[in-house]
């Protein structure tokens, strides 16, 4: 699957420029959200390829949110990679058997998040 367009959940403003000029430079059209509940409004008119998002978000976690995406047949298909600051193994694996493809710990590594974003991209 060819990735254009990431959708963006992050409550940082500092987290949210960096990751979205990270993935601007790299060719990416960008969305953002700043929590779960606006993600959900935006995502009622815009359909990423791709969503790439926080775990720690005031309202719904994103481990919360990915559930609600997953539940919902118009989100389902979307792939999620985790980009989180939340870095233990449990964290990793919680993220993934809620059905994200990847995770990336913050701070965010421009070569580890384009790589994972090619490897969903190859899947």
């Amino acid at each position: 699957m060819k990735i254009q367009r990431i959708f963006l959940v992050e409550d940082s403003k500092t987290e949210t420029i960096i990751i979205t000029k990270i993935l601007e430079d790299a060719g990416y059209s960008v969305v953002n959200a700043h929590h779960a509940e606006q993600a959900l409004e935006r995502l009622r008119t815009f359909t990423p390829d791709l969503i790439v998002m926080d775990v720690v978000m005031p309202g719904q976690s994103g481990f919360q949110f990915i559930r609600t995406l997953k539940r919902d047949p118009a989100t389902s298909g979307i792939p999620i990679i985790i980009c989180s600051s939340k870095n233990l193994q449990t964290d990793r694996l919680w993220g993934l058997r809620q059905g994200a493809k990847d995770y990336v710990t913050k701070p965010v590594n421009a070569g580890s998040l384009l790589a994972a974003i090619e490897r969903v991209g190859a899947a």
